[in-house]
């Protein structure tokens, strides 16, 4: 092999000085726009150790040996019938995700949703105030109530969500995603007690938390308190699930968050890595086997761009990183803890990448990502919907288009045919190589600084994401970057293109406008009719038992859950006692 490594390194000599050299001249090129790639790139390549086989370590090629596709479509008309094997499994996932206003708001949603024969749970986007653990009746809230998602602010709102899972699609038949992080125990708590009114045992539950709490403090922002308490409450809901919700995942680690941020590829690797390494650690130091929890924590989904080969590349290395973390780290002995699971795009765009320019060209960027979804290990997903920048992606024709591209990409393309088609490939390869070897070099110097919760405090990942999303915007703004429609192909001669709307917004902006004065109307009422004697109680019991480190707090949640506590009010305890989290200067 090296004999033939030194005759390929030779022959590509005597070519860039023979064949690109004079072709460079013609053109009045100094550099070549673009690189080649040989064998000379990879010549330590061992298939087995750097990408083996589909559900093998270190899982390059994919987490799993046979990978679920899209149920093949009925051809014709439809019909009725009994529902297939393939819908029996979707029922178990959650559905889209969505929150609108007010808990009404939501639960008629869904109730649309089941009727056009939607099986999948509730995935609730919740609004500002909750995801940062106040109460609509907060003046301080007040314009943003129910804007950016469904409030919830105590239990009797997971009631009416829920009204429409029941019977066949109840609880333990369903499964839920919460995007909530600072205060993602109570929510937990609030589905428990909602579980336990309806008779349900809580080892029959299935949900996702986000419960990502460290990327709040360098991403996203919503977080309540200092790190050090955060990762006491992450501790207590690993602990409380892993022994009576086995079937709860534990975490949903949002590297796309840390990417939309300004993070790059590397960084958003490196730091999601960080972040996971401090959770398994966190469950180690409560007593438990990593064996034992770390197959339930997920990746929500890790961040994306238009390159789309880096990206193919990125996916690649994130699938073996997170193996080895797991493995040679924390000395894992079952494959399925090394899996890296959820993230279903696998490769995507992002949707910071989309435009409010020209938006219809956002359909052509998606496609791409789902190019690179199918290439990287994904489902040939077209995502984001083309008005992501415009209304969040809430448009049917948005969503009909994506689906579309995502089937087209599946049924006509078939590229979902072959597992990791691009291994092997010279450039591939070495720019899996590249990208994990720049992510561990960040790993490693944040993990000598003490670990994530460390460089959160220094305030090291705040800082070095603000200095990427500042290069960026500046790469943009001289034209070093392009985006078509933006900073390039602007003249008064390009065309606006737009689709015409044909079905009705799926939120009605009659009911969005009136959402926050409802909310609060029935949030005071509420608090009237309950027993606020026994309020009163249990937020003194609450305070006394978070002032004890070792007091999980999951069951008294559950507690002031069933007696229509609300968020804020057990948050406001815990503020008293944690104290709130004061973000470090760049």
């Amino acid at each position: 092999m090296s004999s033939n490594i030194d005759e390929i390194k030779n022959k590509k000599k005597e070519w860039e000085e023979k064949v690109l050299k004079p072709a460079l001249d013609g053109f009045g090129y100094t550099e070549p726009p673009f690189r080649t790639y040989t064998p000379t790139d990879i010549e330590d390549f061992d298939f087995l150790d750097k990408v083996g086989f589909p559900g093998q370590y270190p899982f390059t090629a994919g987490i799993y040996a046979v990978q679920a596709r899209m149920p093949a479509p009925r051809v014709g008309r439809p019909r009725a019938s009994r529902r297939s094997q393939s819908q029996a499994i979707e029922q178990r996932r959650a559905a889209g995700y969505s929150g609108y206003g007010t808990a009404e708001d939501t639960r008629d949603y869904y109730k649309e949703m089941i009727s056009r024969g939607g099986r999948g749970g509730p995935n609730l986007a919740f609004d500002l105030p909750t995801q940062c653990g106040y109460d609509s009746d907060n003046p301080i809230v007040r314009g943003d109530v129910g804007k950016t998602g469904v409030t919830v602010d105590t239990l009797r709102d997971f009631e009416i969500i829920y009204e429409p899972y029941q019977g066949e699609l109840d609880l333990d038949r369903i499964a839920s995603n919460f995007t909530i992080n600072a205060p993602a125990n109570i929510f937990i708590a609030m589905y428990c007690a909602l579980a336990d009114k309806r008779g349900i045992p809580f080892e029959r539950l299935r949900a996702t938390p986000q419960n990502d709490i460290l990327k709040e403090f360098i991403a996203r922002g919503t977080y309540i308190f200092p790190p050090k308490p955060s990762m006491r409450m992450f501790r207590d809901s690993m602990v409380f699930l892993t022994k009576y919700c086995p079937r709860v995942n534990l975490t949903s680690i949002g590297g796309y968050h840390i990417r939309g941020a300004g993070a790059t590829r590397e960084q958003d690797l490196a730091f999601s890595l960080v972040i996971l390494a401090a959770y398994l650690q966190e469950g180690i130091n409560a007593g438990l086997d990593i064996d034992t929890f770390a197959p339930r924590f997920t990746i929500n989904q890790f961040g994306g761009s238009m390159e789309l080969f880096k990206e193919v590349a990125f996916h690649r290395a994130s699938r073996r990183m997170w193996a080895k973390v797991i493995k040679e780290k924390f000395g894992a002995k079952n494959e399925r803890s090394m899996l890296l699971r959820g993230g279903g795009l696998a490769a995507h765009i992002g949707c910071e990448n989309t435009t409010i320019q020209r938006p219809i060209n956002n359909l052509t960027r998606s496609v791409i990502g789902a190019v690179a979804s199918a290439l990287s290990g994904g489902g040939g997903v077209a995502y984001p919907p083309y008005d992501e920048p415009i209304r969040m992606g809430g448009s049917l024709e948005a969503s009909q288009l994506s689906s579309d591209a995502s089937r087209i990409i599946q049924y006509e393309a078939k590229l979902g045919e072959v597992r990791d088609p691009l291994a092997g490939s010279y450039y591939i390869e070495s720019l899996t190589n590249e990208i994990e070897e720049a992510a561990w070099k960040e790993f490693e110097k944040i993990e000598a600084m003490g670990g994530a919760v460390a460089a959160i405090e220094n305030g090291y990942m705040w800082r070095e994401i603000a200095r990427s999303a500042h290069d960026r915007q500046r790469r943009l703004e001289t034209g070093e970057d392009l985006m078509v429609g933006v900073n390039c192909f602007v003249s008064e001669n390009e065309l606006e293109l737009e689709i015409k709307r044909l079905v009705p917004d799926t939120y009605d902006p009659v009911r969005r406008e009136q959402a926050e004065e409802k909310q609060i109307r029935d949030l005071t009422e509420l608090k009237k009719q309950r027993d606020n004697r026994a309020v009163a109680q249990l937020l003194s019991e609450l305070k006394e038992k978070a002032k004890k480190e070792d007091e999980n707090l999951i069951p008294h949640f559950i507690e002031c859950a069933k007696a229509y506590v609300s968020e804020q009010e057990m948050c406001d305890v815990l503020r008293e006692v944690f104290g709130e989290y004061q973000p470090v200067s760049l």
